[in-house]
């Protein structure tokens, strides 16, 4: 499937009491992009470390390139604390400020986003001036631009998060995102109209809102769909979300049925809570191999 697929923002470190691991959601998204088949790039920013040169060499293991990662001198590359004492609730200590903090716009990035297909960002790099800046001048140039809400307090502000859905076609949020979001408008208790005042708010073609052990539910071409959870024995949900969207993305794209791309994307997040860390091996075998499996009441 040759889709030009451009993820923007943060790559990191994840800090675990196990050691640390890597991460960030764009990354993150790519990399598992990557392991369904798809030929994503990453637009980021390291520093000239040896945690940098670390990042940089697991990219590429993972098959990826990285002639758009800048390299920078004046900041070191990021490192998130991330506390997994809930399995199903993970906290952040992101530090600021760091590399991907000072995302430079080029040529280079510019001519990229202007052949992508699509372009995917989250909130948490638009917390600093200079990327944010890069950012918004990349969507303006976008075609399908795919927002992953991802918020992690205290890195957002309502204006700055009102003008990222203003630009986006496709959002995908959870469901505790949805609330916040919703509240700031009417806040019905009804999730799928909560969805729709957004959807039709910020005109967005499609909505994507995930729920955790309970599935998902996405809004896309007036319809809704929903996919019920599958139940796995979860060693922590790093990279869940960010494996459900690079699975739902794919499907999308090459126009699988709305339903059966949303099911396939709840089974990839599913594979990848069994494992520890945000990018483990993601095999199709093991997500239809999970989907295969009967559902038990």
């Amino acid at each position: 499937m040759d889709h030009s697929i451009i993820c923007f923002g943060e790559m990191l470190w994840d800090v675990l009491p196990t050691g640390k691991q890597p991460g960030g959601a764009p990354m993150n998204v790519a990399v598992h992009l990557r392991n369904l088949g798809l030929q994503p790039r990453i637009v980021s920013r390291v520093g000239d470390d040896q945690l940098g040169q670390e990042l940089l060499a697991f990219v590429e293991t993972q098959g990826l390139s990285t002639d758009l990662i800048q390299r920078g001198h004046s900041h070191l590359t990021g490192v998130v604390k991330a506390n997994v004492g809930d399995r199903n609730e993970v906290v952040y200590k992101i530090v600021q400020p760091v590399a991907w903090d000072y995302i430079q716009y080029d040529e280079a990035t510019e001519a990229a986003v202007d052949q992508a297909d699509v372009f995917v960002y989250g909130s948490l790099a638009a917390r600093s001036p200079t990327t944010a800046d890069t950012l918004f001048r990349l969507l303006e140039r976008a075609p399908l631009r795919v927002f992953d809400v991802n918020l992690r307090a205290p890195h957002y502000d309502q204006p700055t998060l009102e003008r990222l859905l203003a630009t986006a076609d496709l959002v995908k949020l959870n469901h505790h995102e949805l609330d916040l979001l919703a509240g700031w408008y009417e806040a019905p208790e009804d999730l799928e109209m909560a969805m729709l005042n957004l959807a039709r708010r910020y005109a967005l073609q499609t909505l994507c809102v995930t729920c955790g052990e309970q599935g998902a539910v996405l809004y896309t071409g007036g319809e809704f769909f929903r996919s019920p959870g599958f139940p796995v024995e979860v060693k922590d949900t790093i990279g869940s979300g960010d494996s459900f969207l690079a699975a739902l993305l794919r499907g999308l794209l090459q126009h699988d049925a709305p339903a059966e791309a949303l099911r396939f994307a709840c089974a990839a997040g599913a594979v990848v809570a069994t494992h520890q860390g945000a990018t483990p091996p993601l095999r199709e075998h093991d997500i239809r191999a999970l989907m295969a499996q009967p559902v038990t009441l």
